[in-house]
């Protein structure tokens, strides 16, 4: 992607069962809810005008179903490398659950046993970036609430442990692009917009 490309939309998944109660959801391939699929269709029309060149989701049905209903699963192509943080031993527990036993984990320092550690996060965040170098025009991305954070810390230069500080909401949109000023700095212009605080921007 060249610094006068309108920029990376990247765009978590909508709600499902294990969103709402927040469990660990990695590789535990579930379905989005009704709520769900509504919170992806208000997407919409925040993206209907906009020229995507490509649209690229994760392998899970959250992701594609969520790309489906926003209206661009027409063109999607998975991408394995989108997928969420592998939870590995601690796939479907609440962050309380795992606290009970390891009181100061945090998935952005510590990883997760027979998981991915944040190294290996970073590396994929790290591949998905220079992939995006090689194309042009807008780009849209369905992927996953912890993977998507840490994509971000990665595009601006920070380590995996930053992502912590990046909070996204079910069906949100972000937009990681560059400064027009300086062309090879790159920002999040856009971070966790969801369509009822979308309306309120002008």
């Amino acid at each position: 992607m060249q610094s006068k490309d309108p920029g990376v939309y990247v765009l978590r998944h909508g709600e499902t069962a294990w969103s709402l109660s927040g469990q660990h959801t990695g590789r535990t391939d579930i379905p989005l809810t009704e709520r769900g699929e509504a919170e992806a269709e208000a997407l919409v029309p925040w993206l209907r005008g906009i020229d995507f060149t490509h649209v690229r989701a994760s392998p899970m049905r959250r992701a594609r179903r969520t790309c489906e209903l926003a209206g661009l699963g027409r063109s999607v192509e998975v991408d394995d490398d989108l997928s969420e943080w592998n939870y590995g031993d601690y796939e479907g527990l609440t962050s309380a659950q795992i606290h009970k036993s390891r009181p100061d984990w945090a998935v952005y320092r510590d990883g997760v046993p027979g998981g991915e550690t944040p190294d290996a996060i970073s590396v994929r965040a790290d591949r998905v970036i220079q992939h995006l170098g090689a194309l042009k025009g807008s780009v849209a991305l369905f992927t996953h609430g912890q993977f998507a954070s840490a994509l971000a810390a990665r595009w601006i230069g920070l380590p995996v442990i930053s992502a912590q500080h990046f909070m996204l909401s079910t069906a949100s949109l972000s937009i990681l692009a560059y400064n027009p000023s300086h062309p090879d700095t790159r920002v999040i212009a856009l971070w966790n917009g969801v369509p009822s605080v979308l309306r309120d921007v002008k």
